[in-house]
């Protein structure tokens, strides 16, 4: 983790480790944040959860231009995070992947606290898409199956 001007950049793992065309849900600085892969390989940071009733965003299809919430079929824009189905606009984290195929997600600064489910952690960890955050871990979680 390194703090820049632009916010706190935080190393999430291998980008090998979502396959093209789907998303995967880590929690980063407290805050619940689905990353995707399009088939392209051009990767996007979301909030992970849908503001109309909660759906794990990760775990939905995607195309190249919206990722689409597995519980409702509401839309978000990959590249904006705004709703063309009228929903509330999702936060977009800026990211990158490094030389060494690395995942970098930047927190903007204040963004980094006041998320739900407890302290923000140091620590980046996946999050098994469709299961509920369990809360601050030491470890990363091994993602279950594909989303």
């Amino acid at each position: 983790m390194s703090v820049t001007m632009t916010g706190t950049e935080v190393r999430l793992g291998p980008v090998d480790e979502i396959p093209y065309g789907e998303g995967r849900a880590y929690a980063v600085l407290g805050r619940q944040v689905a990353v995707f892969r399009q088939r392209t390989g051009a990767v996007h940071a979301l909030s992970a959860i849908c503001p109309h009733k909660g759906g794990p965003l990760a775990d939905g299809q995607l195309d190249d231009v919206v990722v689409m919430c597995p519980l409702h079929a509401n839309t978000f824009e990959l590249a904006t995070g705004c709703s063309p189905s009228g929903e509330k606009s999702l936060t977009v984290y800026p990211v990158r992947v490094t030389d060494d195929g690395t995942i970098v997600v930047t927190v903007p600064p204040g963004a980094e606290t006041g998320a739900p489910g407890g302290p923000p952690s140091s620590l980046a960890e996946s999050i098994p898409t469709g299961a509920p955050n369990p809360g601050p871990r030491e470890t990363p979680l091994e993602t279950e199956g594909a989303a």
